[in-house]
């Protein structure tokens, strides 16, 4: 009895000390990150009319035409023969933190691996055991075409797993969290194709269209007028989960509100913390 209750004690312990979801199974810890944090449904998901083709979730997605490249979102079902069935779980975890495939091939950089090297071992575990989870789905998708050598892109201060005891603070938590979701891949400029991380982080500009007309990424710094400086936390917090700006107007994909509606109040509210400490630029 005294072991249960003790248990007991840790789990809600856990839970409270800043949302590292330790009490979780890694499975659940894995669903929870792939589906709302990390978003990963938004590319490897084929799109219809209605949105996600739900019977073909991870089953390949989005196309992506740019200059150095044409690649679609890879199928990440264990399918064997068209997904990811035949990688092993330390191939899985590498290509997770290095980009490179088992084959040796680099990944495109549209595929945020530079943000992933800050996952703790704990998510990262938990991710690929969610992952391997998922329903195969037999679903081939074109090879990737490379018209320059791919590298990976770090971001800034994601060059190695974080120390999971320091996610408790609620700012590095939020800056943990942002940085997996990779935020900063859409919301920073680029030049030469590369992000301008030191200069002009969170200014916005990248254009997204699709059927939805044309988007573009806004400026997430603490600027009190070309950026959120004037934002309360909730009307930062409503924008990030429901997808409505302050002044009530509504916001455009592929900026994943809808998934983001399914995170934490914790981990929201830490997100936000660490957007006010994104310094003011335009």
């Amino acid at each position: 009895m005294r072991k249960a209750v003790t248990a007991a004690a840790l789990a809600i312990a856990a839970a409270a000390a800043g949302g590292q979801a330790h009490a979780q199974s890694p499975v659940a810890r894995g669903d929870y990150l792939v589906n709302t944090v990390m978003t990963c449904q938004n590319c490897h998901t084929p799109k219809g009319p209605n949105g996600d083709i739900a019977e073909m979730a991870f089953a390949g997605g989005l196309k992506f035409d740019e200059p150095p490249f044409t690649v679609t979102a890879s199928n990440i079902t264990p399918d064997r023969e068209t997904g990811i069935g035949g990688w092993t779980e330390a191939q899985l975890k590498t290509f997770m933190t290095t980009g490179v495939r088992p084959d040796g091939v680099p990944v495109a950089p549209l595929m945020p691996t530079g943000y992933y090297k800050i996952l703790t071992p704990g998510d990262l575990d938990a991710i690929v055991a969610y992952l391997r989870t998922l329903k195969p789905v037999r679903n081939a998708v074109p090879a990737p075409v490379y018209r320059a050598p791919m590298a990976q892109e770090v971001f800034p201060g994601a060059e190695k797993p974080a120390d999971p005891a320091s996610l408790n603070d609620r700012v590095r938590r939020g800056f943990y969290l942002a940085t997996i979701a990779h935020c900063m891949e859409c919301h920073t400029p680029m030049d030469k194709g590369r992000h301008l991380y030191t200069t002009k982080l969170g200014v916005g500009g990248h254009k997204f269209p699709g059927p939805w007309g044309e988007s573009v990424a806004r400026n997430i710094t603490q600027h009190s007028t070309a950026g959120i400086g004037a934002w309360s936390d909730a009307e930062i917090k409503r924008a990030i989960t429901h997808g409505v700006r302050k002044d009530g107007s509504k916001l455009k994909p592929p900026m994943a509100f809808g998934r983001y509606a399914k995170m934490t109040e914790a981990d929201t509210d830490a997100i936000v913390a660490w957007l006010r400490t994104v310094p003011a630029n335009e």
